[in-house]
């Protein structure tokens, strides 16, 4: 790892790279247009190129950088494969080859949140990390009074190194205009500087974990591991054994991959309506298989506080029922249309069937081939793609990474369930409503 940009100014020298190449692509771009290419031949060959610089900075820059390169996987779907592969394969490997904190740095940082004696709290403590990640690794030990705990420990500097690449990161905001100049990248960006921050408080995330795993305490559907004890840097909960789903990805059979799948789904289905909150990072990795068939789940670090708007469930409703001009008026009123973008219905009905397909049907299976053909429909970079004059509001900043995220994890699974049901059960506005008063007051809002 020691190729890594770790210090400050090396850091701040590989962002600052962005803007000033865009500035020459600029330029070369003009002088190809005054040398007889036309205009939208000139802007593809921009945006590629910009693409291409984007993609292979964030993947050589650890901290805010990559997650900034995670959390906007849209641009990701509507990039050819050719361009963002190298950044895919630069990220997995940070995400896979995060070193461990030597032991003797482990001892201190736990000396200095819990005190001299801080071994007197545990009747054993493995010095060897079970997982490392982006901003922390955890340690398997044994508390004082018996119970089996995780003990998760933020890096030292973690939480100055990412808000830091997001001061630097608010300078893209021209180049990501270039690629999608229906969003509004700084709020974007702002949005995403206080998720992470919130994300580097081990006690908010306590918090949030402890609030989990009240409400599904005895749940025969889930298991959510308590909190023993935290601060902002040291998290302490129970121990949880399982199988991964990524184990269950590979070696699962179609019934557990089905029966996995399902609970996913109703895991950040049912969460905003029993928490008041939606488990917003969910990869593999944070999700188990029990032996006695409920779904465990980890890391709270990441989390949308509130339900799903009601907006979210109305509209997919609505577009269901086939009214294309209520659905734009309601997503221009909710900010994912910027004034002055206008819009091909037809278009936009296109780009969006698919992912709404799941909650147009009684039973859906998800799968790579499905997501494949889903993703080439957004990979065309002329200036008409209607994915290009799509916004994200900020509010919805984290449900859409959680959906993105959520629907490869299903692709993966293969999973075949009645995803319906539980958009019925769960999201507010989606149930039918006779009268339709919601997608009348959407139309004129």
């Amino acid at each position: 790892m020691s190729d890594l940009p770790r210090r400050a100014v090396t850091r701040s020298a590989k962002l600052a790279t962005l803007p000033l190449s865009f500035a020459g692509r600029t330029a070369l771009g003009l002088g190809k247009r005054i040398g007889g290419k036309s205009a939208e031949v000139v802007a593809e060959e921009i945006q590629q190129r910009t693409a291409e610089q984007i993609f292979k900075v964030l993947g050589e820059l650890k901290g805010g950088a990559m997650k900034l390169g995670q959390a906007l996987s849209i641009f990701e779907a509507a990039l050819p494969a050719e361009i963002v592969a190298p950044y895919r394969a630069t990220l997995t490997r940070l995400q896979d080859a995060a070193p461990p904190l030597p032991v003797a740095t482990v001892h201190k940082v736990l000396a200095e949140q819990l005190g001299d004696d801080w071994r007197d709290h545990f009747r054993s403590f493995d010095d060897e990390p079970t997982a490392a990640a982006s901003i922390g690794q955890v340690h398997r030990a044994v508390w004082h009074d018996g119970r089996e705990a995780a003990v998760k420990i933020q890096y030292p500097g973690a939480g100055k190194a990412l808000l830091g690449d997001f001061t630097q990161l608010a300078r893209l905001g021209k180049l990501f205009g270039v690629l999608m100049p229906g969003l509004d990248i700084k709020s974007v960006l702002a949005e995403l500087r206080e998720r992470i921050a919130e994300e580097l408080d081990y006690l908010r995330e306590a918090e949030a974990q402890h609030a989990f795993a009240l409400e599904f305490h005895g749940d025969p559907d889930f298991l959510v591991p308590d909190v023993i004890a935290a601060n902002e840097t040291v998290l302490i909960t129970e121990w949880m054994d399982g199988v991964p789903l990524s184990r269950v990805i590979t070696e699962g059979t179609k019934e557990e991959r089905d029966r996995a799948g399902l609970l996913f789904v109703r895991f950040l289905f049912c969460s905003p309506a029993r928490v008041s909150m939606l488990h917003a990072d969910p990869h593999p990795g944070n999700f188990r298989m029990l032996p006695d068939g409920r779904l465990g789940i980890l890391d709270f670090g990441a989390v949308n506080r509130g339900g799903y708007p009601l907006a979210f469930g109305q509209l997919t409703r609505i577009f269901n029922q086939g009214d294309m001009d209520t659905v734009i008026a309601g997503l221009r009123a909710e900010g994912f249309i910027r004034p002055g973008i206008e819009i091909d219905p037809d278009a936009l009905r296109a780009f969006l069937a698919p992912y709404v397909e799941p909650t147009a049907v009684e039973e859906f299976t998800f799968s790579r081939e499905w997501l494949q053909t889903q993703a080439a429909s957004v990979t065309d970079l002329r200036p008409g793609n209607v994915v290009r004059q799509l916004n994200l509001p900020p509010s919805y900043v984290l449900i859409h990474r959680v959906h993105l995220a959520g629907i490869g994890v299903l692709c993966q699974l293969g999973t075949t369930a009645r995803f319906r049901d539980e958009v019925i059960r769960w999201v507010p506005g989606f149930s039918d409503d006779p009268d339709d008063t919601d997608a009348k007051a959407l139309a004129t809002a």
